[in-house]
């Protein structure tokens, strides 16, 4: 199994591997993410999920997991728009999962989304389960890229999709200027505003710079079992959406 740079990245420096390092990061920002989330994508964030669900809409997903769905926003938006029977969203933080049940309480959505504690490596759910899996900037934390996208494929149906959001680099020398500054200089002053763990916002360039994005990133989705893979960049490549069949 091959071993990805963004692998050895980690949230901070001790003994522990990168899933228990990416627990207690979130578990340390649950109370901040949202509104950190806003204000690091300039608000794009909400665009770029509902781009990623219209492409659902062709194959009509009835049974949808939300892996690392955090406080549950990909979650939240997809079921508001697809409808599906089943909505299920699991994720590492026990914390950021109180955020997103409170959420879906004060939506009225409890009885619709299901939230629960889970490993996006191993998934405890049967082959097949699923027509649709999405993941909206959560594969950079996987502990290994392999073990997770072959995990999303083995619980879709044959023909379902995962529709994967992911942080990216722009291509573009000026653009890619301007993110270095933003992500080096102004995300830095926000999380000093609004959040006590600043480690998380500096591990957050540094895991998207060792990202196999782009060509890469699709060739290991058709490694892991994909069929078909499209790719689309959003916001002057800030943001990279993979379409990938089984």
């Amino acid at each position: 199994m091959a071993d990805y740079k963004c692998e050895k990245v980690l949230p901070y420096d001790n003994q522990k591997g990168k899933t228990e390092q990416v627990e207690q990061m979130f578990d340390n920002i649950a109370g901040q993410y949202d509104p950190m989330n806003r204000l690091m994508s300039l608000g794009n964030d909400r665009t770029w999920r509902k781009k990623a669900i219209e492409a659902l809409k062709s194959i009509a997903p009835q049974r949808i997991l939300d892996v690392a769905t955090g406080t549950g926003d990909f979650a939240i938006a997809a079921q508001k728009e697809l409808k599906p029977q089943e909505m299920i969203g699991i994720d590492l933080s026990e914390k950021m999962l109180e955020v997103g049940r409170k959420k879906l309480q004060s939506l009225g959505l409890s009885d619709f989304i299901t939230l629960q504690k889970g490993d996006s490596t191993a998934l405890d759910f049967e082959e097949g389960r699923f027509d649709a899996v999405t993941v909206a900037f959560g594969v950079r934390n996987f502990e290994s890229l392999q073990k997770g996208l072959s995990e999303i494929n083995r619980v879709l149906r044959k023909g379902g999709a995962a529709a994967i959001l992911e942080l990216s680099e722009p291509t573009n020398p000026i653009y890619k200027l301007g993110y270095k500054i933003y992500t080096g200089c102004i995300i830095p002053i926000f999380a000093k505003l609004l959040s006590k763990d600043t480690r998380a916002y500096s591990y957050l360039p540094d895991s998207i710079e060792a990202f196999p994005e782009g060509e890469e990133m699709k060739k290991l989705l058709l490694e892991c079992g994909f069929s078909q893979v499209t790719i689309r960049r959003f916001t002057f490549g800030t943001c990279s959406f993979y379409y990938a069949i089984k």
